[in-house]
């Protein structure tokens, strides 16, 4: 009974499977232009910014390099934007800043790599189910087909027709897969520019902290008093870490 239900259902056709195929084709291919277009706004040259802004922050410029950093699109420059804005508060908020800061950016980053690892997947099984229903067919009407030179014929035709289905799924998969790869490299290289900016930027925080106290009061997520307080409580801590003269009492 369920076996006589399924097969009414398989002789329905496999023609679906191929209408769903170049559904997922189209969509596949928008998602890897829209990644395309959307890399080339929105990253590149971060070796150079870096060097510029590395620059800057040596001569002491550190609001001059965060208007470098405010003025370029590039996700790597908003990454080493919001580690100057949270430079005065010192290296550890920092980190914790360009955490929230990479979170926010890697969802954007990582957007349609979900769908494209999905079909790249999955696309080959589904042309392979849409085969197996044209087998089935072809097979149905070889049993109901009298035994003659023409009944074979229209039954071999039918059964290459489903083998398109496969064919048609692996076309849909492998620019997929290729464009999932590409999109994961792509990801990486934006985040380990955007920590490298970052590196670069603590480096010269923890060399020259005072630099980034006062000059950057109006860029950075303190107001001048709360700046002046996180220069003087690193200055009772610089006097508290040093240590006693010989004689002295702690």
């Amino acid at each position: 009974m369920l076996i006589e239900r399924l097969m009414k259902l398989a002789l329905l056709g496999s023609e679906w499977v191929l209408y769903l195929l170049f559904t997922l084709s189209i969509i596949s291919i928008a998602t890897i232009l829209e990644r395309l277009w959307f890399f080339k706004r929105r990253t590149g040259g971060a070796e150079s910014l870096r060097v510029a802004v590395s620059e800057h922050l040596r001569g002491g410029a550190v609001s001059a390099a965060a208007k470098l950093l405010q003025g370029k699109k590039t996700l790597e420059a908003r990454v080493g934007h919001q580690a100057l804005l949270w430079a005065s508060c010192g290296p550890s908020a920092v980190d914790d800043a360009i955490e929230s800061e990479l979170t926010r950016v890697r969802k954007e980053l990582e957007r349609g790599a979900n769908f494209l690892g999905t079909v790249g997947n999955n696309a080959p099984f589904i042309g392979l189910f849409g085969t197996v229903l044209g087998v089935i067919i072809a097979f149905h009407a070889l049993g109901s087909a009298a035994q003659s030179a023409n009944s074979m014929n229209a039954v071999m035709a039918g059964i290459a027709e489903a083998l398109v289905a496969t064919g048609v799924g692996l076309l849909v998969a492998i620019p997929a897969v290729v464009a999932y790869n590409v999109l994961q490299k792509r990801i990486g290289e934006v985040e380990a520019d955007s920590l490298a900016m970052v590196r670069t930027i603590t480096a010269h925080l923890k060399a020259n902290p005072d630099a980034f106290i006062g000059d950057l009061a109006e860029e950075s997520a303190l107001t001048t008093e709360e700046a002046e307080a996180v220069g003087a409580l690193r200055s009772e801590e610089a006097i508290r870490s040093e240590p006693a003269p010989d004689g002295a009492v702690a």
